[in-house]
This record gives C-alpha cells, sequence and structure tokens, in this order.
C-alpha cells in the first residue's frame, strides 16, 4: 500500500492533471463526433468541412474547460499568450486529424460513414497525444513564484527512513 501511495504523491498533479484533461477531451470529442456527422449527413458538407467546423467548436469548449478548469492552478502566463498558443497548437491538432481523414478518403478510396469515423476518431487520438504535450509544456505554464515545486511530483516524505 505504501508503493501506491508514494506513487501517487510523486504523480499527483500529473494524475489530476491528465484525468481533467480527459474529461474535457472526452466532452469535446462527442462535440468534433457528433457535429461532423450531424454537418456531413444532415447537412450534407463535405467530410473535411465537417471535421473543420466541429473541431473548431469544440476547441472554444476544450479552451474553457482547460483554462478553467483542468489547468487551473498553473498561472504562471497571462491569458493572451496561453490564447495564441492554446489555439495555433489546436490548429496543428486540427491538421492532424484531416490529414488521417483525407488519407483515409482520398488516399484511400473510403467512403462510407463506418471508415469516416474511424479515420476521424484516430485522428483525434493522435491530436490529442500532441495537444496534451503541448499544452503541458508551452501553454498553460506555471508561475515563477514555487508553484513549480508541486509541479516536479517529487514523493512526500514523512521524516522516516
Amino acid at each position: 500500500m505504501d508503493l501506491l501511495r508514494d506513487v501517487y504523491a510523486r504523480f499527483r498533479v500529473l494524475i489530476h492533471e491528465i484525468a481533467k484533461f480527459g474529461i474535457v477531451g472526452t466532452l469535446a470529442f462527442f462535440i468534433t463526433i457528433g457535429g461532423a456527422n450531424g454537418l456531413r449527413s444532415g447537412a450534407g458538407l463535405g467530410p473535411l468541412t465537417s471535421v473543420t467546423i466541429a473541431t473548431i467548436v469544440a476547441t472554444v469548449f476544450a479552451f474553457l474547460g482547460n483554462k478553467l478548469w483542468a489547468f487551473r492552478h498553473r498561472k504562471g502566463s497571462h491569458l493572451g499568450r496561453e490564447s495564441v498558443l492554446f489555439f495555433a497548437f489546436n490548429g496543428i491538432g486540427l491538421l492532424i486529424s484531416l490529414a488521417v481523414v483525407a488519407a483515409a478518403r482520398y488516399g484511400l478510396g473510403l467512403k462510407d460513414t463506418f471508415s469516416y469515423n474511424v479515420a476521424n476518431i484516430i485522428g483525434i487520438g493522435l491530436a490529442t497525444m500532441f495537444r496534451l504535450y503541448t499544452y503541458r509544456r508551452w501553454v498553460f505554464l506555471m508561475d515563477d513564484s514555487g508553484a513549480l515545486t508541486a509541479e516536479q511530483l517529487e514523493p512526500e516524505t514523512s521524516g522516516t527512513p
């Protein structure tokens, strides 16, 4: 049990950030998939246009969720800087998703809804890994006033050997 407690203490901040990022991301995922399918099937838009519009809506939702909840404790940057970087990295994430959907649709010639959704989900997964790394590394920074010590994820010590 001490091993689990030590592992949790060591990675507490990381565990909480990933869990919250995952919840926000799951909701954004449903916005993206639902929106893309609704725009493609219901509105008759093309596959890349549908993914782009749905991803933009999900990105705005994700920015608010990540800024105000998942990374709320990271106060080391200004809103303007965070916003620019967040949306720039999400633009790159969108390009990752679009590349996978375009490769399936135009490269492999897969035109059915199932293939479209599989490609979209794979693209979202790859883009999500990219986003988590960039948010933690460049967007939502810790301030320099000592809050960084919580981010170092060192184990708690009880004073006994």
